[in-house]
């Protein structure tokens, strides 16, 4: 969301994250929303299993960003639920941790981040 703000953001990661809804006071907008505003490449860690963001809705995502055309990816883990990344919860994925986490550095690198 915040790199279709700010035009300085070189790249983004987003680590799961709901894509669609409905508006609502305190989401006026969802990232779906605003896909034309990308000033910044942006990769997306995604759960398959993740039970509060259909898979659906990331193949929605994926789509507005190819008829978008902007250079942006999502990596879809199967059989992976949400909060695959925090090791404090029993949700923790330790393999598509480090995979995501390998995936963020080398974006981020790509970009001119680090």
């Amino acid at each position: 969301m915040y790199s279709a703000r700010n035009p300085a953001v070189k790249a983004g990661v987003a680590w799961y994250g709901r894509l669609v809804g409905e508006a609502d006071e305190l989401h006026p907008k969802h990232p779906i929303d605003v896909v034309e505003s990308l000033n910044a490449p942006v990769l997306g860690l995604y759960g398959g299993d993740d039970q509060g963001i259909p898979v659906d809705t990331v193949d929605r995502m994926k789509e507005a960003i190819k008829k978008a055309g902007k250079p942006c990816e999502i990596m879809l883990y199967p059989d992976t639920p949400h909060a695959f990344f925090a090791d404090y919860r029993p949700s923790y994925r330790k393999d598509q941790a480090e995979d995501g986490w390998k995936r963020l550095r080398e974006w981020f690198k790509n970009h001119g981040v680090l």
